[in-house]
């Protein structure tokens, strides 16, 4: 194990991977492991009369964060929350179909959501109280991660008004790149300010959700990825925030080694497609890495995820490495099988059935 500052040893595993350490296992968390798949949480679903509502109630909301931690010895809490809270706090009307996702309203026109940034990180405060409180129930060797959906992943939602494929967005890319520029201007500032709240609340690390990096030519990327994470993490900074930034430009394939070189995030998030000798070139370059895991193959289970887990211990463990999904943990996810990953990583054996 490789120490680069001494003082890290006094810090969660989580942090001590930000800032660049190498351990002698990685931490892990998951993402979505707060969720459909723990059956105490569809219970606790049960009592919030809609899912924003849920999002909006900091008792139970902080409750859905730590249940998981209450099962499995995760390194990482992450917030439970939704990234389209934000449009709904700029003014644009957002609901959630059972079954079927998210729904939007009409975008609202841009001089209104202009004016509505200043007045949006107040309307998420709730956010902020239920980081306080898991905070304050969560062990001092656990990491708090705050989240926001990063500026070109909401406003496809903003544009489309629904979960799709985003050929709309993308075509509104080439068609109005001034109007998404200035739309991705509104979501640069706001995110900022959420996410600024977000640590002063308690979060210890942040994380920036693009989950629809995929399908951009080199330049569009470079235009509406690259630029707007930038500029977030810019104003977090100027802020006086210094926590870690977790950066996921999810399905961007090889332009993520840009990504990694141009976004000042301490560690990059990737997806179930990324190859060995790609995360070593990342590490290499002086960023932390994480993920990969294919949430279907932890949905299957079997020998096949005894084999991937260990695989990706093997070839990313000599540097920087926070052990993660490729993406969110499925709802009908066996929780034997998370119990399995996690006893695999850590080492620590673990009840599946712990917490019912």
């Amino acid at each position: 194990m490789t120490t680069r500052d001494p003082a890290l040893s006094q810090q969660p595993r989580l942090l001590r991977a930000l800032a660049g350490e190498t351990l002698d296992r990685p931490p892990i968390w998951f993402m979505r492991q707060a969720g459909r798949s723990l059956p105490e949480y569809r219970e606790l679903r049960t009592r919030a009369p809609d899912f924003i509502a849920f999002c909006f109630n900091p008792e139970m909301a902080a409750e859905a964060t730590l249940q998981p931690m209450r099962r499995f010895p995760m390194d990482g809490a992450i917030v439970f929350a939704d990234i389209l809270l934000l449009p709904q706090a700029l003014g644009q009307k957002v609901w959630f179909e059972t079954g079927e996702g998210p729904r939007l309203g009409d975008l609202p026109p841009i001089g209104d959501l202009q004016d509505a940034i200043d007045g949006s990180t107040a309307k998420l405060a709730n956010i902020g109280e239920t980081l306080a409180r898991v905070r304050a129930q969560l062990e001092p060797d656990r990491a708090l991660i705050g989240f926001a959906g990063a500026p070109w992943t909401v406003a496809t939602y903003m544009l489309e008004g629904r979960g799709s494929q985003r050929e709309a967005a993308r075509t509104y890319a080439y068609q109005h790149p001034d109007e998404l520029d200035a739309l991705l201007d509104v979501l640069v500032e706001s995110t900022a300010r959420y996410l600024v709240m977000q640590a002063k609340a308690g979060a210890q690390a942040l994380k920036l959700f693009e989950s629809w990096a995929e399908n951009l030519a080199e330049d569009v990327f470079e235009r509406i990825v690259v630029g707007p994470h930038k500029r977030i993490i810019e104003k977090v900074r100027a802020a006086g925030v210094d926590v870690p930034f977790i950066g996921f430009p999810r399905g961007c394939g090889a332009l993520v080694e840009n990504y990694a070189a141009k976004v000042p995030v301490q560690a990059v998030a990737l997806d179930t497609q990324a190859s060995a000798a790609m995360g070593q070139r990342i590490q290499a370059g002086g960023k932390t890495i994480q993920g990969a895991l294919d949430n279907l193959l932890l949905l299957k289970g079997g020998p096949a995820l005894d084999v991937r887990v260990d695989a990706l211990l093997e070839q990313w463990n000599s540097g920087p490495y926070i052990f993660n999904l490729g993406h969110g943990v499925m709802p009908d996810t066996p929780i034997e099988h998370i119990a399995r990953v996690v006893a695999r990583v850590t080492g620590k054996p673990v009840t599946a059935m712990a917490g019912e």
